[in-house]
């Protein structure tokens, strides 16, 4: 009986494959995973918020990512910018490259590509991304084996609060068991994600730190905006009584007072008055916190998306909505390409060495935006390449187009590729000229005047015609193609030369621009032939 391969993970500790159909990181009733969380923003200040980061630093993230989760909540426009990254990522088309061509490979590559038509994976891509916000972010994997085979049937996010990192490093991550001890997290089990904002630790490497900041100091503008909003938003109140006026006068007046703004309503004696004194520049003091408010969203805009045009609609003086929109398009595909990192370790390698064992190579997973691609192009060079020669696969040029396989009995559209005319070389249809002299045996068989017709004559010819008619024939049909292009040109230098010497040089510095590889070598095999033609007509002469 073979034995099991032991598996590893990537902390180098074996995999107990009993444990890993269990759901061991739940929240549980009577333990410290409880889904119950603090407020640590109430009523935050710089001092409290200082020592709620050191916490973090120090190896107790907890109020650390409770004020995260609280500043997502409270914050509107954090809340839209982190969304949009997160997102952005979670929606991108994800493929799956086989290891090899070999038929393994590709059974195994297929498994992973029918496992991520669930349409439940952008919901569980999308919690995995809180470790943009929070630096890290834990996912459990709940494996299926009803079947006997092995298949993640969910991704649960987990409370990151439920987890720890080693004291000595703080770069190992720990799990807490129901009464707070620290456990190694069980191998194949749960995804880690880490998409860091900058260099460091995980737990200071979340957008959130810098959040807080901006956060609070935008909280106290929004209260001091609402207190100048509710203070100077009306206008003050004045009433005025007579000098006779007793106590109870007095009283109705101030109540009148105070209440007119809520009620739009009073009463008063006759004898009093009660005026309304607006504030002067107020419009210019509240402008100050709105523009406040507005240059701290503007900065978490750049924190989280790199840029502010594409959120808060404003424009830097170096740059347009395009240049910011590629910005974004560069931490989309930063974030896509790490998603991608961490699922391939954590997810697709152990799915595969629990299903199929160890392997020498593995599938990648990719997580990108498609490259748009010139159709249009592509169909151009493709009608100018195909008739002449080029081999196309027709599936593959389909996939481009996005054109499905034509079933037997469907309406199709086009036939059979019609025929593509062949042109004639250059100076083919020129007339060809023959030598007049007087051949042995008298004078030459009648020979084609074209060297299209040419073509054809040397296979007609049969062995008792004379040699010189055949090299002619030979020659006229092989060097045309080349000759007509040269027979051109000379012309042309013939007749704008005024005398011998200048046309000399006109074909010295005209030639070397002429191709005449192909009728230097059917030349040279001419006067070959010719040579032995020769001899063999004086050996019959003298015979």
């Amino acid at each position: 009986m073979a034995k099991t391969p032991v598996l590893l993970d990537r902390w180098g500790k074996p995999v107990q494959r009993a444990v890993l159909t269990e759901e061991i990181s739940a929240a549980t009733l009577g333990s410290v995973r409880s889904p119950i969380t603090g407020y640590p923003a109430d009523g935050l200040n710089p001092v409290r918020l200082a020592s709620i980061l050191r916490e973090a630093d120090a190896g107790d993230p907890v109020r650390y990512l409770e004020l995260a989760e609280t500043i997502e909540e409270r914050d509107l426009h954090y809340l839209g910018v982190l969304g949009t990254r997160r997102r952005s990522v979670s929606q991108l088309d994800i493929t799956v490259e086989a290891a090899s061509d070999d038929a393994r490979d590709v059974e195994i590559a297929d498994m992973i590509r029918d496992w991520l038509t669930r349409d439940e994976l952008s919901d569980e891509l999308f919690h995995m991304l809180d470790c943009i916000g929070k630096g890290y972010s834990f996912t459990e994997i709940i494996w299926d084996t009803s079947e006997g085979q092995w298949r993640p049937a969910r991704l649960e996010w987990r409370d990151p609060r439920w987890f720890r990192f080693d004291r000595a490093a703080l770069t190992t991550p720990l799990m807490l068991g129901p009464h707070g001890e620290e456990l190694e997290l069980t191998p194949f089990k749960f995804i880690f994600a880490e998409v860091k904002a900058k260099s460091g630790i995980a737990l200071r490497s979340g957008l959130a730190r810098a959040a807080a900041w901006a956060w609070m100091f935008k909280a106290f503008t929004q209260r001091d905006w609402a207190i100048f909003t509710q203070t100077y938003g009306q206008p003050l109140r004045l009433g005025r009584y007579g000098p006779g006026a007793s106590e109870e006068d007095k009283a109705t007046l101030f109540r009148a007072v105070a209440n007119i703004a809520g009620d739009c309503a009073a009463i008063i004696p006759e004898s009093m008055m009660i005026d309304f004194v607006e504030t002067k520049s107020v419009g210019a003091t509240a402008d100050l916190y709105k523009q406040r408010a507005d240059w701290l969203d503007q900065q978490i805009s750049k924190a989280v998306l790199g840029q502010t045009a594409t959120t808060d609609a404003v424009t830097g003086g170096l740059g347009s909505g395009k240049e910011h929109r590629q910005v974004q398009e560069d931490i989309e595909r930063a974030d896509a390409k790490a998603l991608s990192g961490i699922l391939n370790r954590d997810l697709i390698r152990p799915w595969v060495d629990l299903e199929y064992g160890p392997q020498a190579r593995y599938p990648r997973l990719k997580i990108a935006r498609p490259e748009p691609e010139d159709l249009k192009a592509m169909a151009e060079a493709l009608a100018a390449l195909v008739p002449i020669g080029l081999r196309v696969s027709q599936k593959k040029t389909r996939d481009r187009f996005g054109f499905d396989e034509p079933e037997n009995d469907a309406d199709v559209m086009g036939g059979a590729p019609a025929a593509v005319p062949v042109e004639a070389p250059p100076g083919a249809d020129r007339p060809i000229k023959r030598f007049s002299g007087v051949f042995k045996g008298g004078e030459p068989p009648a020979r084609p005047e074209t060297a299209l017709q040419a073509e054809a004559a040397p296979a007609a010819l049969s062995a008792s015609d004379d040699p010189a008619a055949l090299l002619a024939d030979r020659l006229a049909a092989e060097a045309a193609p080349a000759m007509g292009a040269m027979i051109e040109r000379v012309e042309a230098m013939l007749a704008a030369a005024g005398s011998l010497a200048e046309f000399r040089e006109m074909l010295l510095a005209g030639f070397p621009g002429i191709d005449a590889g192909d009728l230097a070598n059917v030349m040279a095999q001419a006067m070959m032939a010719a040579h032995a033609g020769g001899r063999a007509a004086a050996e019959d002469a003298g015979a």
